[in-house]
């Protein structure tokens, strides 16, 4: 199919000849015998073309006209009447009509005027992303990577950047899951509107609902003036609920209600407020392991969870600890004024030998030192943190030759454990896949070696 039609036609005999004639032409029709049922589906759904007939009971097709170019501007409008006089085409292209066509008419005839509609709007959408193109940033800013795992995130930044949907960013501390979601906005429709981002963990209750949704003067004993929430303020552009997983238990099905509803009630207030805002979430925290344990809402997990982004952690990036590396010395080089120009071959490999539990934070502030330390021009073994010089990976070894201290079955059990938990970045769900056990398995394994959260 060539592209998708909404139809709207009182005569039922017209419409099942369109929905009959118009596939084998390339066209997918769906007809609706009212303009008020046509603007309802349109609701619902996405067309490439509608098409109204010009006199029809109720609202007509001009006002129909009117109301898509309105609401939708990006969807062409092709008019169709009996009366084809000077008056009804003026009319008809003053209301946004991108063409007129009279009855009676050749199927051949409407398909060639749809195909020059679709072109239209193909080409009006072609345009609309060149210009997001010249006016926001289409790179990552600090989020470099050449990894598989990384150009798989990277991917999928782009290709959810194009719509509104809700996004769930999890990672590790210190992977970038802000940087991922200011990508996400910058690369979107909405780059020029804010960017509001607010932590779930770093507010009591009361506090974040306030934050959130605003409130009205005296909702409370500090309240002495009026104030916008965030919702609001990041309207026309993005909000992320950073740390989500910490949500107060409180305030999530509020929460869930504003998501669901596109609106908002300040606290203090009867009127429910409309916002729009793509909301993106983030977490370092188990999400499934918190429903399980009463700590989340498994309806507000799968609202916010449409499309998952999971950050590899830095120990997962091969290359990738070099490449940042070096990106930060010339960074940190450029803002102190010194002349160091990369990192020593013996400092490179303490780098890759340590598993950064800090991710690329801890990366960053590592070079960052480094580079305020270094008497060189290179970074040294010795610039580096101590923890960074002196460490031993950790790994499940057993010398065979040595019997005085082999370890029972259960303590290489443990060992393993620990060493799958600690690649999984904490994470239990991702290590009882990894495992190849129940999560509720490895949750009793954990409690009975004294291992809480």
């Amino acid at each position: 199919m060539s592209g998708s039609i909404l139809l709207a036609e009182d005569d039922r005999s017209m419409c099942e000849l369109l929905q009959a004639g118009m596939p084998r032409r390339g066209f997918e029709v769906t007809w609706r015998t009212s303009a008020t049922e046509a603007l309802a589906t349109l609701l619902e759904r996405d067309f490439d073309v509608v098409v109204t007939d010009l006199n029809m009971p109720g609202t007509n097709g001009i006002e129909l006209c009117e109301r898509v170019v309105a609401n939708r501007p990006d969807i062409p409008v092709v008019v169709i009447t009996a009366f084809g006089s000077l008056d009804t085409a003026t009319a008809a292209i003053r209301a946004g009509a991108y063409d007129f066509i009279t009855k009676p008419f050749d199927l051949d005839a409407l398909r060639l005027t749809l195909d020059r509609a679709l072109q239209h709007r193909r080409l009006r959408d072609e345009v609309k992303r060149l210009q997001r193109v010249v006016t926001c940033s289409r790179g990552f800013g600090e989020i470099l990577g050449t990894s598989a795992p990384m150009q798989r995130v990277l991917d999928l930044v782009s290709r959810a950047a194009e719509s509104d949907t809700t996004v769930l960013v999890t990672g590790e501390s210190g992977t970038g899951k802000e940087l991922i979601a200011r990508a996400l906005h910058q690369q979107s429709r909405r780059c020029n509107g804010p960017f509001v981002a607010v932590s779930c963990a770093a507010l009591p209750e009361a506090l974040l609902e306030s934050e959130l949704f605003g409130h009205v003067r005296g909702a409370f004993t500090d309240a002495k003036t009026a104030r916008t929430g965030l919702m609001n303020k990041a309207s026309g552009g993005t909000l992320l609920l950073d740390e989500i997983g910490d949500a107060p238990l409180g305030i999530q099905p509020k929460l869930l209600r504003a998501l669901e509803e596109r609106r908002i009630r300040p606290v203090g207030e009867d009127v429910e407020r409309a916002f729009d805002a793509r909301l993106i979430c983030a977490t370092n925290r188990d999400l499934e392991a918190a429903i399980e344990e009463g700590r989340f809402r498994a309806d507000l997990y799968y609202r916010v969870n449409v499309i998952h982004i999971d950050l590899p952690p830095l120990r997962a990036r091969e290359g990738d600890v070099l490449l940042l590396a070096q990106h930060f010395v010339h960074h940190f080089a450029a803002a102190s004024g010194k002349a160091v120009v990369g990192v020593s071959a013996a400092a490179a490999q303490r780098l890759l030998s340590y598993s950064w539990p800090g991710n690329v934070r801890e990366l960053r502030n590592c070079i960052e030192r480094s580079v305020a330390l270094t008497r060189f021009e290179e970074i040294t073994v010795d610039d580096l943190p101590e923890k960074v010089q002196s460490y031993r990976n950790s790994r499940v070894v057993v010398d065979l030759d040595d019997t005085s201290h082999l370890p029972t079955i259960e303590e290489v059990e443990k060992r393993y454990i620990l060493r799958v938990l600690e690649a999984a970045g904490g994470q239990r769900t991702r290590a009882a896949e990894i495992l190849g056990v129940d999560r509720k398995t490895l949750y009793r394994k954990l409690e009975r070696w004294g291992i809480g959260e």
